[in-house]
């Protein structure tokens, strides 16, 4: 089956989980996990729920393992924590608990990131992975990196990720 057929056959409704990793934000003060909501609906999915955690590796990964027990649950997001700072933990949390990486994904931000904003795209740590059957994507915090990975990749092939990570469920 090719490309197309993967395609055409993608699933075209997903239940999507946000979750912003953030020692200061609150719902109001979020911006990044607002865009990600307001994108994934004006896309026609579903959001499930919107979680806030601080910048520590047992919160975030008890967030996303939260999130992988919901039966409902195709897409975790998780927004903020991937850069090099000492409190950017996100990647060292959320890595060990994928069944697979999707190193194409961080390769592919990386490269886009880069004709944008030139050679600190190094910085990010962005990063994606298959686990129990759930695509579970780190993103920067920053709405401007948010937008470049939702329209760019994110919206292009979730469906088929989804539809690919389902025979891991």
């Amino acid at each position: 089956m090719g490309l197309e057929q993967h395609r055409r056959d993608a699933r075209k409704l997903l239940k999507i989980t946000v979750i912003t990793v953030s020692d200061t934000r609150d719902e109001s003060s979020d911006g990044g996990g607002s865009f990600l909501i307001e994108s994934l609906e004006a896309a026609g999915h579903q959001l499930c729920q919107r979680v806030i955690v601080c910048d520590e590796v047992p919160a975030i990964q008890a967030a996303v393992e939260s999130a992988c027990q919901e039966a409902q649950v195709d897409v975790v997001l998780v927004t903020g924590g991937t850069g090099l700072g000492h409190r950017d933990v996100t990647p060292e949390a959320i890595e060990p608990l994928l069944d697979v990486t999707i190193p194409g994904f961080g390769e592919l931000f990386r490269l886009l990131s880069f004709e944008e904003i030139g050679a600190a795209a190094m910085l990010s740590r962005a990063c994606a992975g298959v686990r129990a059957g759930r695509i579970i994507v780190a993103l920067p915090g920053s709405p401007k990196a948010l937008r470049l990975a939702w329209e760019k990749l994110l919206a292009p092939e979730l469906g088929h990720l989804c539809q690919q990570a389902d025979s891991r469920r």
